[in-house]
């Protein structure tokens, strides 16, 4: 393979057959073990809290994992026939110069996600020590952090948990996803068999009515409720069907990544969907609140069941944390400097950015505005999934000459590095739900964007997607490439 320096390393590279040993049982643990996260098993609750009922809110939040399922399926393709990752797949769309929007703006997000759990998980750590002591752990807090000494140890403990698996790449995630998805499926059945003997039953929550039917506090507004919903649910794993090329490279088929990935995506989200509701709802009998949060679930425990539980929900955030946010922005700062950042270094500056961004204090300054920060940033990367798409399907015929994608003089440099119609699209398909994000995230600073934009960004995902992909089509209409020039016919 001819290459420029400037594009391509050893972790760029397309996988070699060798490498390719992923089956479809490692995907589906790939999934089970993502899905089976804090965040995950906390989205029911917001739904509930909007006014679904219970069994309305694992519906709404399986159709989505269904929904986000079909560009993973599609973009997932590339990785598996070519063996590229995302960031190199982007090249083919936005030049490659340009690729280094979507691959930094996909970092940034991971990166954000990395910190906050990377928090939760010392967090636990806090929780489980100040059990384990049978007395509150801490003191006063650090001027200028905002967090006591105590919670800045567990912090930095958990980050270097992660760190070990940085140091050791892929296959040691790969294996730790693969050992950890039986043992968490196992853990669900455990707890529902402990609620259920604790509580008698199931509880109240799960005979709730909707507040949407008639009588209901928010009688007839449940469609204003269930499509931002929904667009947030999508937007929960939009940053994975971006960069999910990511593990799709290492598939031995695809029939391996298709297969693994139905079946590890919806259905186990709507069962944790499912698994939280019933537990939260045995909750109010048992403590007689509802309490969503499983680590402060876990610390109302007693004897070795709080040991047991928090030590599950300490692997649990490492396996998720890892695939989900770490693979991706080490592949995507690798490419912004191929010749000097590798898979491991981009890994060390994702775990870099999360000790310096801080994250307890984005949690402290977004907390209730998880649908700002779900669909703000689905409205960020739905465009870039349409553009791919279109790209792969629609002008490239899934056909790609790899070998260019690691050259500036090819086909894929477009002549200046830059695809300009990927670039028109992409701000075509973001401009829209601007005004509305900007009311969602800072609505005394902007009070009254019009309903036509609030009403957009409540399809954010959907919106970003559909446009950069109809402007994007029409902009490469009849066009694969532009001609090759005469470098790169050599």
């Amino acid at each position: 393979m001819s290459k420029d320096l400037q594009l391509w390393n050893e972790d760029l590279a397309p996988t070699t057959a060798a490498q390719r040993t992923w089956r479809w049982y490692h995907f589906a643990a790939l999934w089970v073990g993502m899905v089976m996260c804090i965040p995950a098993y906390t989205l029911s609750a917001s739904l509930i809290e909007g006014g679904m009922s219970g069994y309305q809110a694992v519906m709404t939040v399986f159709l989505a994992n269904a929904i986000v399922l079909l560009p993973m399926l599609l973009i997932g393709h590339a990785g598996t026939k070519y063996g590229i990752p995302y960031a190199v797949l982007a090249r083919a769309s936005f030049g490659t110069t340009g690729a280094r929007i979507p691959a930094l703006m996909r970092a940034i997000v991971a990166c954000g996600w990395y910190g906050i759990q990377t928090w939760f998980g010392g967090s636990m750590i806090y929780t489980l020590l100040g059990v384990m002591l049978g007395h509150p752990i801490g003191g006063e807090n650090i001027a200028g952090l905002g967090i006591n000494g105590a919670q800045l140890v567990c912090f930095l403990a958990f980050w270097g948990i992660q760190f070990w698996y940085i140091v050791h790449g892929m296959d040691a995630i790969r294996k730790l996803e693969t050992w950890t998805a039986p043992a968490k499926i196992v853990i669900c059945f455990v707890l529902l068999g402990w609620v259920y003997n604790k509580a008698g039953g199931f509880g109240p929550l799960l005979d709730q009515p909707s507040q949407f039917v008639e009588g209901g506090k928010k009688a007839g507004q449940f469609w204003a409720t269930f499509w931002p919903s929904l667009t947030a649910m999508v937007g929960f794993w939009a940053t994975l069907a971006l960069n999910i090329p990511d593990f799709t490279r290492f598939a031995k088929t695809q029939r391996d990544q298709i297969l693994g990935q139905s079946v590890g995506l919806p259905v186990p989200m709507g069962l944790l969907a499912m698994l939280a509701v019933i537990v939260t709802s045995a909750t109010v009998v048992l403590y007689g609140k509802a309490i969503w949060d499983p680590v402060d679930l876990a610390s109302r425990m007693t004897g070795a069941a709080v040991l047991i539980a928090l030590i599950v929900l300490l692997v649990d955030t490492v396996s998720v944390n890892l695939a989900a946010n770490l693979v991706g922005p080490a592949y995507d700062f690798s490419s912004l400097a191929p010749e000097h950042v590798s898979y491991r270094t981009g890994g060390y500056i994702t775990a870099g950015i999360a000790l310096v961004m801080m994250p307890w204090k984005i949690l402290e300054s977004t907390q209730g505005y998880i649908f700002t920060w779900l669909i703000g940033y689905s409205a960020l990367l739905g465009p870039i999934a349409g553009i791919l798409i279109i790209d792969y399907y629609m002008i490239r015929k899934t056909d790609l000459d790899v070998d260019q994608l690691y050259r500036n003089d090819g086909i894929y440099s477009y002549g200046s590095g830059w695809n300009i119609a990927a670039i028109v699209a992409f701000i075509a398909g973001v401009l829209p739900n601007i005004p509305g994000f900007l009311n969602a995230a800072f609505p005394a600073a902007f009070p009254d964007v019009g309903d036509f934009f609030k009403t957009i960004y409540t399809y954010a995902w959907f919106v970003g997607i559909a446009i950069s992909a109809l402007v994007y089509a029409a902009f490469m209409k009849g066009r694969t490439a532009p001609a090759l020039s005469a470098a790169a016919r050599t």
